[in-house]
């Protein structure tokens, strides 16, 4: 049975629709302050290694501080100086907006498209309120606040070319690709191969010398789980990336921890078919996409000559491959 304050009608909030124009004013004025906040936080987050996108960012913070004060004036003239304590979280079918701190998570063209989507966002859900009013002063209310924010996507267009030229935009994109192969690419590769070869072994031999499809998939989920746990806490622990500008060990341990497990789980998991050739055929299958895929990577990512990258790998694999064959077979 729901409690009193899970019940939806208990709530406390209201529909959009419901509000009173000195409601939807107060609302306008507390999501303005928020996006202002919102954008004086990207604006910090990346001064330091994106200098221009900040000054876009600060620019922008500065458009809505200019929107809030207009709006408390047109609010004050109105209905008086005590301005409602009214914010997005209280309206059951406003545009909410995701959490500021996801921004240390997000790379560079995900904050600029976050920051588009939230004025584009602002912008279609004011002129879908505008339609839904009949009341002509809340709908001219509507209309303005809509064209407020459709000039707020154009100054951030103007923004951009005054702060990021071709140059410092190419620049910025570069450390942010480059940021993100030292922080998940890299060190996921390396759990990847370490994973898909390094299992390889004892995967294979336990499966020729047993023949027993069970036998063989508890190894080989023992094997890929134990490596994952292993290589994802070597990762996270041997460098804190202060120096190496790597990025946070969290992140490189959860990359590679999660990619030696699934390099090895890939080839064990078709042993939970009880039939040994049909497994082990899938398995083979599974290895030989497992390592194509590493030279993929190694050659879109890391930059290495695909022929170089395949003799690293495809040979280096099955050479492991063969080795766990050969002994588990003479077992």
């Amino acid at each position: 049975m729901l409690s009193r304050s899970a019940r939806p009608w208990f709530s406390g909030k209201r529909r959009f629709a419901d509000l009173t124009e000195k409601e939807i004013l107060a609302l306008a004025i507390s999501s303005e302050e928020e996006d202002g906040r919102i954008y004086q936080t990207y604006a910090a987050t990346l001064k330091a290694e994106y200098p221009g996108t900040a000054a876009v960012f600060e620019g922008m913070a500065a458009e809505e501080n200019e929107h809030r004060r207009r709006l408390i004036d047109i609010y004050r003239r109105r209905f008086g100086d005590l301005i409602l304590p009214i914010r997005r979280e209280h309206v059951a079918d406003f545009y909410s907006r995701k959490p500021v701190w996801l921004v240390e998570n997000l790379s560079l063209e995900r904050i600029r498209e976050e920051a588009a989507d939230m004025e584009r966002a602002a912008n279609e859900f004011y002129h879908l309120a505008a339609g839904r009013t009949s009341d002509a002063e809340t709908r001219r209310l509507l209309g303005d606040l809509a064209e407020a924010e459709a000039g707020h996507q154009q100054t951030a267009d103007t923004l951009a070319d005054r702060y990021l030229g071709a140059d410092e935009r190419s620049e910025e994109d570069h450390v942010a690709r480059r940021q993100f192969i030292l922080t998940w690419v890299q060190p996921g590769l390396a759990g990847l191969m370490d994973g898909s070869v390094s299992t390889l072994a004892p995967i294979f031999a336990t499966a020729f010398a047993t023949q027993n499809p069970w036998t063989t998939f508890l190894v080989g989920l023992s094997a890929s789980i134990g490596a994952g746990i292993s290589m994802g806490f070597t990762e996270a622990v041997h460098d804190d990336g202060k120096l190496s500008g790597r990025g946070a060990p969290w992140k490189r341990g959860l990359a590679s921890g999660v990619m030696t497990a699934l390099g090895g789980l890939g080839h064990a998991l078709p042993y939970l078919i009880p039939h040994f050739w049909l497994a082990t055929s899938i398995a083979l299958a599974v290895v030989f996409v497992e390592l194509w895929a590493i030279v993929w990577i190694q050659n879109h990512y890391m930059e290495t000559p695909f022929w170089r990258a395949t003799v690293q790998v495809v040979l280096g694999g099955l050479l492991v491959l063969a080795v766990g064959i050969l002994i588990g077979g003479g077992a």
